[in-house]
């Protein structure tokens, strides 16, 4: 067995590793950039290094400075968790001559199998089928438009290189196809440092079907059954689950079959993901089916298989990269019950699903029978710009999918995550979709609808009783030390007669919306009601909801129905904004990336153009022109990281100065 193993990674997936690692009497070494420096994960390491800046490409994807790591602290091995590193083949043949055992499949079976190109040609020659597309080494826009045409819309752009979801496009027209490509290939370069794609064919209302594969040195190759990953948005997977739910006998045959026939062909080592599409939304045995891509590492969903089997797949990994054989035969590996995974991040739905980054002031997720949390972050940890921002993935497991998804529901509703906006309100909705529950699903289920499971508008009984406890805070504040209030700071609307009744502006995530508080004799706070605005739907007649309050300095935080609204008195100060610049500016949205810039000082710009392009989180964010005009000034650079709210492009009426 392996001594001491280097985690060249981060968050939940190194915390995960550290803890069967322990388990199995194996010491472990953290690496941690400035922004990781008080992580989980370097917490909970038996030693830490400390690799560099944020920014991931000068820390987490510096080669050398991992290896060096390891040797400084007599790691024998080396596990790249996923993402990052993990599926870097040249990274793995640094290892390897480094003399560390990299936890993971061989070089060559990695980049023959990784790359979605040679991986579909494998496919093909072993009978597999593919979907129709191009793969081809010519990469000229030209040529792979020409491509494009041939196969018709709508179609797919996809790195060669990645998985994901990032350099993934959907193209419905050939005029959308330049653009697509363009920003596809630059999110693929960001991303794995390689802007070659590839083209196929959309499939009609697919279902996203994957399976678990593992190999060892002896030659051995079983599957651990299969995953679906339907449930996604923008090809980022939302919600996993195992078995996947309406599989035929015969159809899971075929598939497992197919995966085990592939990852034979190469020599296939290790942990492995053989990814399918399933055409038409069923699993019948009949249905068409598509090999589309393997993902040569530990799958972030890995938790749902490791429920319905009783396996520990690090475990797994652990045992094979140290030369032994795989645990158990294929005849031994049995599934139990079904199990579900949802990803809890720090986003804002209502608004796009920005990320949301910031400090985690309260963080509590009630593990249970049947409930797993795989979390990389305590209460008080910032989330930052710089990675995924992932919160926790809740995992349930129970007899059946149902059972499942009910227990999710519980389980979001009873957690507590205040501080930076999460998706708790869109996971909770969606698995309560009687779509979902019907399993009528397929991978655009969620785009279809995606207005109304982003809607979410907070309560005005959260928002009321937010302020209540905002005004009893500033009660408590005017008090003495001695305990004896002040008459002169008091702020309970005294006054000699009439009802003692007044309106109040509070700042509700970021915007002034005023509420009317009226106190009665004997009465130790106010009655607030929220006065309600133009846009305002119709308050219900009966509103029963549970609201939960976090208190984190003058800031208070409500939460009702999963929507959290942050709550402040006003604040005033002597900065000026030149007039009308609030229109006219395209400010950076959120921490991140200047990647692109679509326009110079002194061109015309129609509202709807593009004008920036912003990563963050590893998430291309486009900003658009609001209005007509002129581009008076450029304030960044490309490649420049920029602050929320930043100042970008300046923008005026055509002639304007």
């Amino acid at each position: 067995m392996l001594k001491r193993v280097l985690i060249a990674n981060r968050g939940e997936i190194a915390c995960r590793i550290i803890r069967t690692a322990r388990r199995l009497g194996i010491e472990t070494v953290a690496v941690y950039s400035d922004a990781d420096a008080r992580a989980l994960h370097v917490a909970m390491a038996d030693r830490a290094v400390h690799i560099g800046p944020a920014p991931a490409t000068e820390s987490y994807l510096v080669a050398e400075r991992l290896i060096e790591a390891a040797r400084e602290t007599g790691a024998d091995s080396v596990h790249p968790g996923y993402g990052f590193l993990s599926e870097n083949a040249s990274f793995a043949e640094a290892c390897a001559a480094a003399g560390l055992v990299f936890i993971g499949p061989p070089p060559e079976a990695m980049r023959r199998l990784g790359g979605k190109a040679e991986a579909k040609a494998i496919a093909a020659a072993a009978g597999v089928p593919v979907v129709p597309g191009y793969a081809g080494d010519d990469q000229d826009p030209a040529a792979l438009a020409s491509a494009a045409a041939g196969i018709g819309f709508p179609l797919m752009i996809k790195a060669v290189a990645g998985g994901g979801g990032r350099g993934l496009r959907h193209v419905q027209t050939a005029d959308e196809f330049a653009a697509a490509l363009d920003s596809a290939v630059r999110e693929a370069t960001a991303a794995f440092g390689d802007g070659r794609v590839l083209l196929e064919k959309l499939v009609p209302a697919p279902r996203h079907v994957e399976v678990q594969v593992f190999g060892d040195t002896h030659g051995s190759v079983v599957h651990l059954f299969e995953r679906d990953c339907s449930l996604q948005r923008r090809h980022q997977k939302v919600v996993e689950e195992a078995p996947a739910p309406g599989m035929s006998p015969a159809l899971r045959e075929q598939l497992t079959t197919a995966a085990c026939a592939l990852a034979r062909s190469v020599g296939y080592v290790g942990a492995g993901t053989v990814e399918f599409l399933v055409g038409g939304g069923t699993l019948a045995a009949e249905a068409p089916w598509y090999f589309i891509e393997m993902n040569t590492r530990l799958q972030v969903e890995h938790p749902v298989t490791e429920m319905i089997t009783g396996l520990d797949l690090v475990e797994w990994q652990l045992r094979v990269a140290a030369g032994e054989p795989l645990p158990l035969t294929q005849s031994a590996i049995a599934m139990a019950g079904h199990a579900v995974e949802v990803r809890l991040y720090a986003e804002d739905p209502a608004a796009g699903f920005l990320p949301s980054t910031g400090r985690l002031v309260a963080f509590e997720i009630e593990s249970a029978d049947g409930v797993r949390v795989d979390s990389g972050v305590t209460e008080g940890d910032e989330i930052s710009p710089f990675y995924d921002p992932m919160i926790a993935k809740i995992i349930t497991h129970a007899g059946d999918r149902d059972a499942c998804l009910d227990q999710i529901v519980t389980t979001l509703v009873r957690a507590t995550v205040a501080g930076v906006r999460t998706n708790a309100a869109f996971l909770r909705s969606l698995v309560d979709m009687p779509d979902v529950r019907a399993v009528t699903i397929d991978t655009g289920l969620i785009g279809r609808a995606l207005d109304r499971l982003s809607a979410q508008r907070p309560s005005p009984l959260a928002l009321e009783e937010g302020v209540g406890k905002l005004i009893q805070a500033k009660l408590s504040r005017a008090s003495h030390d001695d305990g004896c209030a002040s008459p002169w700071a008091a702020t309970d609307g005294f006054q000699l007669g009439g009802v003692r009744r007044f309106r109040v502006p509070v700042i509700v995530d970021g915007t002034a919306r005023t509420f009317e508080l009226e106190w009665l004799d004997g009465m130790s706070g106010p009655l607030v009601m929220l006065v309600a605005g133009p846009d305002d739907p119709p308050r219900p007649d009966c509103e029963q909801v549970l609201v939960k309050h976090v208190r984190a300095g003058d800031r208070h935080y409500v939460i009702a129905d999963l929507v959290q609204s942050e709550l402040h008195w006003p604040e005033h100060d002597a900065t000026t904004v030149e007039d009308g610049e609030a229109a006219r500016s395209v400010r950076a949205p959120m921490h991140g990336r200047l990647v692109k810039l679509h326009v110079g000082a002194g061109q015309q710009v129609a509202k709807g153009d593009r004008i920036a392009v912003v990563e963050a989180m590893k998430m291309e964010h486009v900003l658009h022109a609001l209005k007509d005009g002129v581009v008076l000034r450029v304030e960044a650079q490309e490649g420049q990281q920029v602050a929320a709210g930043e100042l970008l492009v300046a923008l005026g009426e055509e002639g304007g100065a």
